[in-house]
């Protein structure tokens, strides 16, 4: 009995040593400040001083009835997620099906695609903003084709596509990495059942090739719907929210209210109000899709 009592015991201490210090650091890290950021937000607190004032649901109250920029940026960061989740996991997965094949330099590709994944959203924008500012004017001039004349960050819709664009080319090399995983997964013989039946490739695409790998559209849809929803490296960098704040995002718009605006209190309860709906959003996708997996 004491033995069995000595290896329970044994087993819990290196179950806690392996666990509870990442367990410890979540805590610390994750859920203190959250909750901390809960209170904030009914308290008018500026984010220096010692004074904190409880204001209750004022905070709440003012960002429903009087904040047009918070509206108007959190209309702008749902049109770029819908834009940017589209484009990016199309894009993902039909380089994906791509580089699936027996390409001799699939390798060399998938790695050449993959590698605006690690570089940092705000050199990224740098970098970009150089080439739609400096570039695509240059090729313009030589080429005399209007897609490359447009002023890209100088308009709102422009900037817009300029985002857009930027985030689906740093993002679909990460997607695409997900969809070939799923895509190596799929039996080979049903493929060559399905052409030998006669099945085109539209057909083996659209009745077997995805609803097998649906698992791997969760996660992509998933991802790529809470990286849109919290874009801000990206945004500030090559557009810093203009022109005239039309492309200001929601993180931008919490950033400036916080730390700009010294109203900590304010900015909390947007934060707060913006988690609620991003996990909407993702719960709602996850279910749907989820559904989806157990139709097929």
């Amino acid at each position: 009995m004491a033995s069995k009592r000595k290896a329970k015991l044994k087993k819990i201490l290196s179950y806690t040593a392996f666990v509870g210090p990442a367990l410890l650091f979540f805590l610390i890290i994750q859920i203190a400040p959250f909750f901390m950021g809960v209170y904030y937000s009914f308290t008018s607190w500026n984010g220096v001083s010692a004074a904190v004032e409880w204001v209750g649901f004022d905070n709440y109250i003012k960002i429903f009835t009087d904040d047009q920029n918070f509206y108007n940026s959190f209309l702008f960061t749902t049109k770029f997620m819908f834009a940017a989740v589209i484009i990016s996991n199309v894009t993902g997965f039909g380089l994906a099906l791509i580089l699936n094949t027996a390409l001799k330099t699939r390798n060399i590709l998938r790695t050449v695609f993959f590698i605006p994944n690690v570089i940092g959203g705000l050199l990224l924008g740098f970098i970009w903003q150089f080439i739609f500012v400096k570039g695509f004017a240059s090729i313009g001039d030589l080429t005399g084709l209007p897609f490359f004349q447009q002023p890209w960050l100088g308009t709102e819709d422009t900037a817009f596509w300029g985002i857009v664009i930027v985030f689906a080319w740093q993002i679909s090399g990460y997607m695409m990495v997900i969809y070939i995983a799923a895509l190596q997964g799929v039996d080979n013989s049903l493929l060559e059942a399905a052409k030998i039946d006669g099945a085109s490739y539209l057909k083996v695409l659209t009745r077997i090739i995805i609803p097998l790998i649906l698992p791997a559209f969760t996660i992509c849809f998933f991802l790529t719907i809470s990286m849109a929803f919290k874009i801000f490296d990206l945004n500030i960098s090559l557009t810093g929210g203009g022109p005239f704040n039309s492309t200001e995002s929601v993180a931008i718009n919490i950033y400036q209210e916080a730390f700009t605006n010294n109203r900590y209190g304010l900015g909390t309860a947007k934060s707060i109000l913006f988690f609620i709906v991003v996990v909407i959003f993702t719960t709602c996708q996850v279910m749907f899709t989820k559904k989806k997996e157990v139709e097929a």
